[in-house]
């Protein structure tokens, strides 16, 4: 949405944030799912500015790839719900116009969630954006304490949009350099336009009195990881959930915990080492204390949020993400609201998938973050995810047919 948001979870600890996904003709279930190993690098990004200047060529029918019927009623679900932002949206990947998305959008609203399969097989195309190389992780909707009142045991303010955090240009760029988008930042006492304040800065009061205060969590630590992912529930000692999602950032640099344990050799599988999972650093983190705090404190990036009231947390596309259906893309190389196909060595991330959210670690074409939903096995297998393999993009035929005559 930013998914600041998302956020495997190592992945967005070594790059996510954000939000803002879930997701042959032999119509089988998902296999079951399998704890993940420890995660590894991303591929590097590509270089091209976009999906059309990366390379774009037909791929193989949809028919062939082996879409379940579980799979494709979940899919149709989510285009449906995307739809009215798909056909509003310019499309930054250059490879579709917005009226090409009025027919399939049109019938979708009319298809049979029993007939979902036929739908996809007959309004798109398949293509592969560059080499097809997919590289994938997965994010989470958390679950942590929370209470709407600070007391004993819940003392970690979940804060929301800050006045003070706009944009402005710093007097030493001059006017000829402001260009693009003005820095987040806020004007000091002096009146003179500065950085926002970092983690630390906020963890050690800056904010106290001057931001609004939506609740207290319970654990610093769940809420640092919660703040990587965009959104998540806190549950009050009553039951009370209450769901928050990204609102805004506070402009300043994000470090992933993750590459930094890399770095330091603090990750692997000999003595003394961590996993590489969100599973792994947490525990480092809680076995280190004082060193674990200077760690997330390296990321200076700070997330507000809002209390959503909806049925899901909102992905960068403005409709609710779902599990094992929604999907975050760089909307450069994908067209937010499109349907994308995996194939990776994961399998229970194969299939069907909307593009719906954005996130930091997100860049690049056929780099992907699935969407897990909440709840222990969202946690289990949203913080292992690190899948490779192959990636289409389903395309409407017109749009398809269009960039294969233009080639």
């Amino acid at each position: 949405m930013r998914s600041a948001l998302a956020l495997a979870m190592m992945l967005a600890l070594a790059a996510c944030g954000g939000i803002v996904p879930a997701p042959a003709p032999a119509p089988a279930a998902r296999p079951p799912v399998v704890v993940a190993p420890p995660v590894v690098a991303a591929p590097v990004a590509a270089v091209a500015a976009n999906a059309a200047l990366a390379g774009v060529a037909i791929g193989p029918a949809l028919a062939s790839l082996s879409v379940n019927d579980d799979d494709a009623r979940g899919a149709l679900a989510s285009f449906i719900e995307s739809c009215p932002r798909l056909l509003a949206r310019e499309d930054l990947s250059g490879l579709t116009r917005r009226e090409e998305w009025q027919g399939p959008c049109a019938r979708a609203r009319t298809a049979s969630p029993l007939a979902a399969r036929a739908f996809f097989a007959q309004e798109f195309t398949p293509v592969k954006i560059g080499d097809g190389n997919a590289f994938a992780t997965g994010y989470f909707e958390p679950e942590i304490a929370g209470s709407r009142t600070r007391r004993p045991g819940f003392e970690v303010p979940v804060y929301a949009m800050p006045a003070d955090l706009v944009r402005g240009w710093p007097d030493d760029v001059k006017p000829s350099e402001r260009t693009g988008r003005p820095p987040l930042g806020r004007y000091d006492d002096q009146g003179r336009f500065v950085q926002y304040h970092d983690r630390a800065a906020i963890e050690d009061g800056a904010l106290a009195g001057k931001a609004p205060i939506i609740a207290y969590a319970a654990d610093p630590v769940e809420f640092f990881f919660l703040q990587i992912q965009g959104s998540g529930r806190l549950i009050t000692p009553e039951g009370e959930v209450i769901r928050i999602g990204y609102a805004g950032q506070n402009g300043r640099e994000y470090v992933g915990v993750g590459s930094v344990m890399r770095e330091r050799g603090l990750l692997g599988s000999g003595p003394g080492k961590y996993s590489g999972s969100m599973q792994g650093i947490m525990a480092y983190i809680r076995d280190n204390p004082r060193d674990g705090r200077e760690l997330m404190r390296l990321n200076k990036s700070w997330i507000f949020f809002t209390e959503l009231k909806g049925d899901g947390p909102l992905g960068a596309l403005g409709v609710p993400v779902r599990r094992e259906s929604s999907v975050a893309a760089d909307p450069a190389f994908v067209p937010l609201g499109a349907p994308v196909w995996l194939d990776l060595d994961r399998r229970e991330a194969n299939g069907l998938w909307i593009a719906q959210d954005t996130g930091g670690a997100i860049k690049g074409a056929n780099r992907f973050d699935t969407f897990w939903g909440a709840g222990a096995d969202a946690r289990t297998i949203a913080g292992g995810m690190s899948g490779r393999g192959r990636a289409y993009i389903l395309l409407p035929k017109d749009a398809a047919a269009r960039l294969a005559a233009q080639r």
